[in-house]
């Protein structure tokens, strides 16, 4: 599988068989750009904020995911379990869908814009996660220490952080999120950066730790 980043929490996965699947597709975000259009297979939007549900920039007979439940497609096994976009319950923000997608033999969860620890409940449902896409920022969503204590909660072989400030958001990213290097330095966890993740359940061990990606 192939793993690109787009900026934010925005996410290709494609599948050894060619099957693509988009992950909270936005149009403009500050000064990240989407490439577009993007023919795609799969949809998944995790909440409906305009940073993450753009989904016009997507082309082809997609399937589109956007409630917390279970869907199939080409393979691909995905199941959403609701969770909030703060600390008390999406009165701030709203809801949020974590998913979990099966794909090659891995088990993929992306957290969306998660804004607060799982519950025993919901670590159960998730179940086991090979690789975590984990938002880190801070403000909006989880800060680098409580997405450390996720991480610890769910346990994935891969962490990939999200949704944090980069070089490309200039002084208003500076404004609105946080560096990873919170994120990093609260788990302990070996980094590794890549540009494009390639990776199966062979090279999984490989990049055990923290995955920073450049994005696309």
């Amino acid at each position: 599988m192939q793993i690109k980043w787009f900026g934010q929490s925005s996410f290709l996965l494609t599948s050894e068989a060619g099957v693509r699947i988009l992950i909270d597709p936005f149009d403009r975000m500050i000064r990240y750009k989407m490439p577009k259009p993007i023919e795609t297979e799969i949809v998944a939007v995790t909440h409906d904020h305009g940073d993450h549900n753009k989904i016009q920039v997507a082309t082809g007979d997609y399937l589109l995911v956007n409630e917390p439940k279970e869907y199939h497609r080409d393979g691909v096994a995905i199941k959403g379990f609701k969770t909030y976009h703060d600390k008390v319950n999406g009165k701030k923000r709203g809801g949020n869908i974590v998913y979990r997608f099966n794909v090659d033999g891995l088990t993929i969860c992306h957290c969306g814009d998660l804004g607060h620890l799982l519950t025993k409940e919901q670590v159960k449902d998730i179940g086991n996660v090979d690789i975590l896409m984990i938002p880190v920022g801070g403000r909006m969503t989880l800060n680098g220490e409580d997405g450390a204590k996720v991480v610890q909660q769910l346990k994935p072989t891969v962490t990939i952080p999200m949704h944090y400030r980069t070089k490309a958001l200039s002084l208003l990213g500076m404004i609105l999120f946080d560096k990873v290097d919170k994120f990093i330095e609260a788990t302990g966890e070996r980094t590794t950066e890549v540009r494009i993740l390639d990776i199966n359940t062979v090279s999984l061990s490989h990049y055990s730790g923290v995955v920073t990606m450049q994005y696309q």
